[in-house]
């Protein structure tokens, strides 16, 4: 992953603000569905010249249980250039009343590395407080000057969920004599606003009393449904480097001279790679090729020194090491493409699993990871380049169905990643299944997912064999097993496919009536719960769009016949279409279930209408069997 902009985090604000903060003050509406309450929140940015800006940060955030503790720590995140001072911490309990004063002597400085980081320059300091009662409220100030003046946050009034604000004000004053660009972006659901006025030389941008956003099922991204006001300098500094970024073609130029450019070096070794690949066939046949021994022989790792928490590592480094992060891999991977003569660009993406993608008319840095494009006449060819398992050609649901910035010699080029079709993202499912008088079955499946439900599935690749049994019980937990065995795993690189076996038991499917039977038409089968919501405030979204298609063949007991069998059915919706068919064929019944769900983003006032949708599929899913014996 590239290396989120450390400011980011510094939306934590600015004066230090004498109060107490009992709670309360809060009203109902704030406390709604909130784990954490921002009771005062401020940041004053004062922009002094290309490579300087000052943040002076304070924030009050009211904990109300443990779910916020992590969010409210105190923490400073910076790297060489950066620094901290007036530092103060102050914690009241849930009457106001002051329990503890710390200073900077209190933090604790670490390496800031994400999970699986080898070595960086990002650092923390941070304050350990461990509550001993609910609620509690953290006040936090601090100071920070920064010479990378890229970065500038934008102004959102949270940025996760069960998180509500009382009052949070962000002012920039511009004393640089740079302009500097802002836009804003009004919630599409009237969610909340900004409030902007002109004050003391500066602007000042304000929200107020915005309640918390559940993380109920399939609510969009915050990003998705909060405003947010975004700001960018027309010059700028990176670790000395100083730029244009009032297009995306001057930003672009500047990326490629000053990023890409200085390590995009091959050497003798690299060469030697690419020969001893004897490559042959079409241009296709060639990257995949290249691609799937880059993947043999490196891992990912995070690395951010420096100004390389944006430029990759040097391809030979990662040659010689055989690990790299985003950056590196996908650098080191276009570099042996260019030994082989194939043109390919590094592409800056939102790596997200709610799509979000960059604004065409409002170029600003930003991104958090890197892949890579391929241009060819037959289409472009996409490679993410830090898996070792995905394959060939394929996105994960992450990174489709949104733009990139491929960086060109020529600037910049803000392209569309995929977007797989539900065909595309595909269940296929055969089961055989044995029904015995005992209330057991025994069964064997083959099992086969491709595009986006490839992705959920290639987890799989890295367990070992206990592991994978163990995993495909908790999958399938609709059914009581009694054994299960995987077998015959496959990835399938070449075209993004996961297949597999099942051989299993599974205990108490059917019920007695009498001296007959009954059973559910489809053994697996999702066991989501479905509520009806009359008072939801928020829209719901379908990630990706997607087909099931399941085949069971039931083989009766000998000396018992089908007394009952439901009818077959469709049900169509705005959300997709289910089938369902029985078919009696001597001692078996099979049954045939087909699901397509459509991807999308819907009003609320329709949720009801999905949950009623996917109500009906379950009660089809669960329609009654009754077999009984033959007289």
């Amino acid at each position: 992953m590239m290396k989120l902009w450390c400011i980011g985090a510094l939306s934590l604000a600015s004066v230090y603000y004498a109060q107490s903060y009992p709670v309360s003050e809060i009203s109902d509406v704030l406390k709604k569905n909130a784990s954490a309450v921002i009771r005062n929140e401020s940041t004053v940015l004062e922009i002094n010249k290309i490579d300087e800006i000052v943040y002076r940060n304070s924030s009050a955030i009211t904990v109300i249980n443990k779910d916020a503790v992590g969010f409210a720590i105190p923490r400073i995140y910076y790297e060489k250039g950066n620094t901290a001072s007036n530092i103060k911490v102050t914690v009241y309990d849930e009457k106001g009343v002051k329990i503890k004063s710390y200073s900077k002597s209190d933090f604790t400085d670490v390496a800031a590395n994400s999970q699986g980081a080898f070595y960086s320059d990002n650092r923390v300091m941070y304050l350990s407080y461990t509550p001993t009662t609910y609620p509690y409220t953290i006040e936090f100030s601090y100071d920070q000057k920064d010479p990378n003046t890229v970065f500038i946050p934008d102004f959102m009034p949270y940025q996760d969920f069960n998180i509500s604000l009382q009052k949070s004000s962000f002012k920039i004053i511009n004393k640089s004599g740079i302009n500097l660009r802002s836009k804003t972006y009004e919630s599409p659901y009237g969610f909340a606003a900004v409030k902007v006025s002109d004050e003391d030389g500066g602007k000042l941008y304000t929200y107020e009393n915005i309640p918390a956003i559940d993380h109920e099922d399939m609510t969009p991204n915050p990003q998705k449904i909060l405003p947010k006001v975004s700001f960018s300098l027309d010059q700028f500094s990176l670790v000395g480097k100083k730029g244009n970024i009032t297009t995306w073609k001057d930003f672009g130029l500047w990326y490629y001279n000053n990023l890409l450019t200085p390590v995009s070096v091959s050497t003798p070794q690299i060469k030697s790679e690419i020969a001893s690949l004897n490559l042959s066939g079409s241009t296709e046949e060639k990257v995949k090729k290249i691609y799937q021994y880059m993947q043999s022989k490196t891992r990912y790792v995070f690395v951010a020194l420096g100004i390389g928490g944006w430029q990759p590592m040097l391809p030979d480094e990662v040659q010689k090491k055989g690990y790299g992060d985003c950056k590196g891999l996908t650098n080191y991977m276009k570099t042996l493409l260019d030994e082989a003569g194939i043109p390919s660009y590094y592409a800056i993406i939102n790596s997200n699993s709610s799509p979000i993608s960059f604004d065409t008319d409002f170029p600003k840095m930003g991104g958090n990871h890197a892949i890579l494009v391929v241009p060819t006449e037959k289409g472009n060819i996409w490679l993410e380049n830090t898996s070792q398992e995905i394959a060939y050609n394929h996105l994960s649901y992450s990174t489709t169905d949104r733009n990139v910035l491929a960086v060109k010699p020529t600037g910049i080029e803000i392209m569309q990643t995929p977007v797989y079709s539900s065909e595309q993202n595909k269940e296929k499912q055969i089961l055989n299944i044995q029904l015995n008088p005992d209330k057991t079955i025994n069964g064997k499946g083959k099992f086969t997912y491709t595009g986006n439900q490839y992705d959920f599935n290639l987890s799989y690749s890295g367990l070992a064999q206990t592991e994978r049994n163990n995993a495909v019980k908790n999958s399938f937990s609709t059914l009581n097993f009694e054994k299960v065995e995987m077998s015959g795993f496959k990835n399938n690189r070449d075209i993004a496919a996961v297949d597999f076996d099942l051989d299993f038991k599974a205990v108490n499917y059917s019920k007695m009536v009498g001296s007959s039977y009954i059973f559910r038409a489809v053994p697996i089968y999702s066991d989501a719960t479905y509520h009806q919501d009359e008072n939801r405030k928020l829209p719901f979204e379908n990630r990706f769009s997607f087909e099931d298609e399941y085949e069971i063949i039931y083989k009766l007991p000998a000396g018992y016949f089908i007394e009952e069998m439901p009818e077959n059915g469709t049900i169509n919706s705005d959300f997709g279409t289910y089938n369902i068919s029985f078919e009696k064929k001597d001692d078996q019944l099979i049954v045939k279930r087909f699901l397509q769900m459509k991807k999308g983003l819907h009003p609320k006032e329709k949720y009801n209408d999905y949950i009623g949708f996917r109500k009906k599929i379950m009660n089809a899913d669960n329609s009654k069997i009754l077999i009984s014996k033959k007289s």
